[in-house]
């Protein structure tokens, strides 16, 4: 198994890319963030995307924040998925930031959540309560595609949830909607907040939103991908 480097090139193909993926498993993020030439943060409170972003350097990503897959010219997203000792996800997943308005013409086909969705890399991380970001621990990734049935579940929640921010419907926007897929407030901190139109035409001050994919969904990815009970 190669060892672990940073590669300034993406991968050429996608056995490319699993290898280099592969080759991170075992490794503490003390251990490879050196060789990405970056700092090992003491807490991730203000730096949440940084386990993600070594990941990138070391992978070869080349999307960066641009709205299409971390590795586009494979149509692969990369996810990293904080899992504790006994493989349950600790949190949900962010997918793509949920725009408040301008849904006309969008439909789920052509919709960023379905594209990130389409093909994923995921790592998963050891990352067990209270432990420090430079002792978490890379796990074996695994590459997912949504079978029919996901997608259709998915589907019918995003369908669900972009309706509300259609309408201006925000007041009923929380976090028990969707049976995998949600939406949630993504900003720095509360107190950020953005201007929208309600459903009676009135501007209103709400919080900006990502859709995220529930820990109960990747539980169950985990499950498939490693035949666990």
């Amino acid at each position: 198994m190669n060892r672990p480097q940073i590669h300034s090139q993406p991968p050429a193909d996608l056995d490319s890319l699993m290898q280099r993926a592969h080759s991170l498993a075992g490794y503490r993020l003390a251990d490879l963030g050196p060789i990405a030439g970056i700092g090992v943060p003491k807490d991730l409170k203000r730096e949440k995307g940084w386990m993600g972003m070594l990941l990138e350097m070391l992978l070869g990503a080349e999307a960066g924040s641009k709205p299409e897959p971390d590795f586009p010219s494979l149509g692969v997203e990369l996810k990293t998925l904080p899992v504790d000792r006994h493989g349950k996800p600790l949190e949900s997943t962010f997918v793509a930031v949920a725009p408040l308005e301008g849904w006309q013409g969008v439909q789920w086909h052509n919709s960023h959540v379905r594209h990130k969705l389409s093909c994923v890399l995921w790592i998963p991380i050891l990352a067990e309560r209270g432990l420090p970001p430079a002792e978490r621990v890379v796990a074996t990734p695994f590459l997912w595609r949504p079978s029919l049935e996901q997608e259709q579940a998915l589907r019918q929640d995003w369908e669900e949830l972009v309706e509300l921010l259609a309408l201006g419907r925000f007041h009923e926007i929380t976090a028990y909607k969707g049976q995998f897929l949600q939406l949630r407030p993504k900003a720095a901190h509360g107190a950020v907040k953005v201007l929208a139109l309600d459903q009676d035409g009135n501007q209103v001050s709400v919080q900006p939103k990502g859709f995220y994919l529930r820990s109960l969904f990747t539980r169950q990815l985990l499950a498939d991908a490693f035949n666990l009970a």
